[in-house]
């Protein structure tokens, strides 16, 4: 973490309330909202409780922020009893994504707490924090929203406790949960409290979830197998999963219903996406930028490194990938920000501190989408049953970067900017969809900063498919156009690529498949991902069940740790480390023709001697 960065002192009554004596400085004797959040309070519009907090305040109510508290009761008393009720969120992650990694080993830097000190939110921050509010004020209100709530809305696969888990809605004995980006939602939710409704009779509002007796369920929409089912049998999980992904597009999408006991979930329609106009009215809330100024003797909060002197211009990703979460949480559908709006933000940026003249990104889930990607969705949605990528690109697909490059090319000319990068990552594959070269031969010309990350993934065409990826034929010929492009201008510019190892589908023969692939490409990957089931994904579903929920077909799963070992250390081939791991692995797959001192092969061959000698050595 960089302290030199955030010497940033603010004012701590231009940021919303964090204790009883910051509503004494404002005068309020009551708040209407406590947002609860499982990060540390960073007033940035890259935090979705920023968002949610401001929204809320733009359009009248008094909100307090509590951030990280402790599960004690008088951490959740310290604004009193807020007037209409709580607003819960684990904060930026999945509170498990961020407690733990792939190796369910808990994490030693947490990028969203003051000064990287982890222990500061809990595991299933959002049902925990309920459970004290519940038991401390009783039936207040209680809505439940951001990525933890959205991606675990039904019942759900959770990788660390190796079971399937009934709606965090159900475990939180929430009111009512909010998925998807919720500015919408929660003002709705709020606007009606205000005017005196009960919370058990909002039912209506499209992109919340809420649960009915059994008896009351709703006639419409479409009924995924129970939580006892997808429970006890992987194949109705598999179609359960199916079923609530059809149903993900806010234009065609119906209702989904989930029975648990006596209890039925259900998931109203997702809530249309922000306009335009609307997306720029989020980021004209007051936000200061940083982190609350409590946080500055720990150094501040290091995630927000990563993002202040970032651009978002869009939301949505049509490229849909299977193991991403983003489809399922903010949608496939394109909405962008206005390039206007774009251009005062890099205004703003370049007055804060430490502005040193670089834009580090305009970006979002997928930097370079900036159009739906066909004229239909308007009016017809998303198509249900297929991807607008892959395996094939769409006939209807329409490609264009005039936009996103004249948005780039004019934020550069700011007088105050010297460079704008891209860091949000590309499709590579749309790239090269794209019959006019300029944006791809401008970007590597002006807006990479010596490497372009991008996700080819793996390379073996049956893995790729059950990613939602490109074939290797999209990314070898990516690769030789960009650096013909930086050939041509004499630059030396590297693609990063990014790994996964053990994804669902790729066996012990198509990790080796990989390893020669990045042999013969010369390609060192320093970073190699395996493969983490997080909640929601259909990647997540086919771990669990060894069924693809698109088409039910059986898949390979490498749930053995050895087998996951080895994949791994395969894509590392040419570290020392893995040389005993590659080995086997090549023993066991019939490829020994891939150990030696050959040109082609993995491997030297292993001295006995040298093992046997360390062997004695232990004992």
């Amino acid at each position: 973490m960089n302290k030199e960065f955030f010497k940033i002192e603010t004012d701590r009554n231009l940021f919303l309330p964090v204790s009883a004596q910051d509503l004494i400085q404002r005068g309020w004797d009551y708040v209407d909202i406590v947002v609860v959040t499982g990060d540390a309070y960073v007033d940035h519009p890259s935090f979705g409780s920023a968002i949610i907090s401001r929204y809320l305040e733009y359009f009248g109510f008094r909100v307090a922020i509590l951030a990280q508290p402790r599960l004690d009761p008088q951490d959740f008393k310290k604004f009193g009893r807020p007037k209409l009720g709580f607003f819960v969120a684990s904060g930026n992650l999945d509170s498990m994504v961020a407690n733990y990694t792939v190796a369910k080993n808990k994490r030693k830097f947490d990028y969203y707490t003051a000064g990287g000190i982890t222990g500061k939110r809990p595991d299933r921050a959002v049902v925990s924090y309920c459970a004290v509010i519940r038991n401390t004020f009783g039936s207040i209100p209680i809505v439940i929203g951001g990525l933890e709530a959205s991606l675990r809305r039904f019942a759900h696969y959770d990788y660390w406790s190796d079971k399937v888990h009934p709606s965090v809605l159900v475990e939180s004995k929430a009111d009512l949960l909010v998925y998807g980006m919720g500015e919408k939602q929660s003002l709705e939710i709020a606007q009606r409290l205000k005017n005196g409704e009960n919370i058990q009779n909002i039912r209506d509002i499209p992109g919340i979830c809420y649960l009915v007796d059994v008896e009351d369920t709703p006639y419409q929409g479409a009924e995924c197998p129970s939580f006892k089912n997808v429970s006890e049998n992987k194949k109705e999980y598999a179609v359960a999963c199916r079923i609530q992904h059809r149903e993900s597009d806010w234009k065609r999408g119906k209702s989904v219903k989930q029975r648990h006991g006596s209890k039925m979930l259900v998931q109203n329609p997702p809530m249309p996406p922000l306009s335009t106009e609307e997306f720029d009215e989020v980021y004209t809330m007051p936000y200061t930028r940083t982190f609350h100024p409590d946080y500055i003797s720990a150094g501040g909060v290091p995630a927000l490194e990563e993002v202040i002197f970032s651009v978002t211009h869009n939301r949505g990703c049509f490229g849909d990938c299977n193991f991403c979460s983003i489809s399922f949480h903010q949608g496939r559908y394109i909405t962008c920000r206005s390039k206007e709006s774009i251009l005062k933000e890099v205004d703003l940026l370049t007055k804060l501190p430490n502005f040193k003249g670089y834009i580090h990104d305009i970006g979002g889930p997928t930097a370079n989408f900036r159009l739906p990607s066909c004229k239909l969705q308007k009016n017809r949605g998303m198509c249900a049953d297929k991807k607008c990528l892959t395996p094939e690109p769409c006939p209807h697909l329409q490609v264009d970067h005039s936009e996103y490059l004249d948005i780039l090319s004019e934020a550069a000319k700011h007088p105050d900017v010297k460079k704008v990068f891209v860091r949000s990552g590309i499709r590579y594959d749309y790239v090269m969809l794209d019959k006019n070269d300029t944006f791809l031969k401008r970007l590597i010309a002006n807006h990479v900063s010596g490497q372009l990350k991008v996700a080819p993934e793996h390379c073996s065409a049956g893995v790729l498919e059950l990613m939602g990826k490109p074939s290797l034929d999209t990314y070898v010929a990516f690769s030789d156009r960009f650096y013909e492009i930086n050939r041509s201008i004499g630059k030396k510019q590297y693609l990063v690529p990014y790994l996964i190892s053990s994804h669902p589908g790729s066996t012990l023969n198509d990790a080796v498949e990989l390893a020669e692939f990045l042999k013969k490409e010369r390609i060192r990957p320093e970073q190699v991902q395996d493969f983490y089931p997080t909640p929601g994904t259909i990647s997540t579903c086919m771990y669990y069940t060894g069924l693809n929920p698109l088409t039910l077909e059986e898949v390979h799963v490498a749930r053995n740790p050895q087998e996951k070992r080895m994949q791994r250390a395969l894509l590392q081939y040419y570290l020392p480390q893995n040389a005993g791991l590659v080995a086997r692995a090549l023993s066991i797959t019939g490829r020994t023709d891939l150990i030696g001192n050959g040109n082609n092969c993995l491997v030297k061959p292993i001295d006995k001697s040298v093992i046997n000698k360390r062997k004695r050595r232990k004992k």
